[in-house]
């Protein structure tokens, strides 16, 4: 078996740019990689720095893609600039691989280019993503074309849970074997139980009572207006936090901040933090929260759970994705079914849902045996089988088997 020298990640997000969770994928999987060979990252931004195991390079936007043009095809038009200057720039890894449409273009361009094999992980798929016309209007079909080509002529594929695995079968036209599942991870020293509780005073949380916790980006995949639409449903006294900013669209931001306004009106104990806050902050938050609440209604994994697990937190999220492989239900959290209407991303019966939502939400956060036997076995589970080293071993493997 050929031994790597050396392997390049290219990406879209890498801090301090990072805003979700294929971001937080790529920082440590580069890191956790590093320690097995040299690895050098491509990134959207400005970046630029160097050590003998790790290098970033980053690529800023290009002003000609949003000059004479639709503002909503921008997005889609700069990463294929983008991923085209990744891609030409001398190069000299053994393999490259690509996270999340942005950069998957790129990936087959280098390898084209330089003679490499081509590796792309999965962490969502523009199929499954519909709403997305409203943030790229026609570019999404441009972003979708870029995701097609790239996933049908890569060397192999990474899935992050077997769902989704089933998806790129289901999606695209590649062999099986060329489709392997390796989960995400969680650094495990970083992501532990603290016991500080000055962010929650800083934001007006009483550390005295229980809350339950949502963070992420305000986004029609991560299902926050559903749990909004649950608050009027949940137990008196429990406090709401939603940490969540960065809305994808100015119509949802308007949504939010209408659904947030009404609920507020009858219940005075609705926190929202709207900033993207610093990792500490957020491991905080996760370690006082009587329950995490993840109520997407799309979810290739759910890192985010994870990172609630680690923390000694139980969980509910809707029974979506990977998310079902990583929550066992009664023993780390509970399990929202989540009926939705075809491929429309909505729920058949979304009063339905929410008010499921909050008897869950409300089931653990009433019981504090209960929500500490979730927490102990949530951090257990992820001890046992979620460390970046072991991901970055399997993924490497992965590497010299092309």
């Amino acid at each position: 078996m050929t031994t790597l020298r050396k392997v390049a990640l290219f990406t879209n997000e890498y801090p301090p740019n990072v805003y979700g969770g294929a971001g937080v994928h790529v920082e440590y999987l580069s890191r956790a990689l590093a320690k097995l060979v040299a690895v050098e990252v491509r990134c959207f931004g400005d970046q630029n720095s160097a050590t003998p195991e790790l290098s970033v390079q980053g690529y800023a936007q290009w002003p000609e893609t949003k000059r004479n043009t639709d503002p909503r095809f921008s997005g889609a038009v700069d990463a294929f600039a983008r991923s085209l200057l990744m891609a030409k720039d001398h190069f000299d890894a053994d393999v490259v691989h690509c996270h999340t449409w942005y950069t998957d273009m790129g990936g087959l361009l280098a390898s084209k280019l330089w003679g490499v094999p081509y590796v792309l992980t999965i962490h969502s798929l523009e199929p499954l993503r519909p709403w997305k016309v409203e943030q790229l209007g026609n570019g999404y079909h441009l972003s979708s074309w870029m995701e097609r080509t790239a996933i049908e002529q890569a060397d192999a594929i990474i899935a992050v849970s077997q769902e989704t695995r089933a998806d790129v079968l289901r999606f695209f036209n590649i062999a099986p074997e060329r489709v392997h599942v390796i989960y995400n991870g969680i650094d495990l020293e970083e992501y532990r139980k603290a016991t500080a509780t000055d962010v929650l005073t800083r934001y007006g949380i009483d550390p005295a009572r229980p809350f339950v916790l949502f963070v992420g980006r305000i986004t029609r995949q991560k299902g926050i207006i559903h749990l909004v639409n649950a608050i009027p449903h949940l137990m008196p006294g429990l406090q709401v936090v939603l940490c969540a900013g960065a809305p994808d669209t100015p119509e949802i931001g308007r949504e939010m901040e209408e659904r947030v306004a009404a609920v507020s009106a009858t219940r005075p104990d609705v926190i929202w933090i709207r900033e993207m806050l610093p990792r500490p902050d957020v491991i905080q938050l996760y370690s006082h929260a009587a329950v995490f609440c993840c109520p997407s209604v799309y979810e290739p994994f759910g890192i985010i759970n994870l990172e609630a697990m680690a923390c000694e937190t139980a969980v509910v999220a809707s029974a979506v994705g990977g998310i079902k492989e990583v929550v066992i239900p009664e023993e780390t959290g509970l399990l929202v079914d989540l009926d939705l209407a075809g491929d429309s991303f909505t729920p058949r019966d979304p009063e339905g849902f929410a008010a499921n939502l909050a008897a869950a939400i409300n089931r653990v956060a009433s019981d504090e045996a209960l929500r500490m036997r979730m927490g102990q076995a949530g951090r257990k589970r992820v001890e046992d089988h979620f460390s970046w080293d072991a991901i970055a071993e399997k993924t490497l493997a992965l590497y010299q088997g092309l």
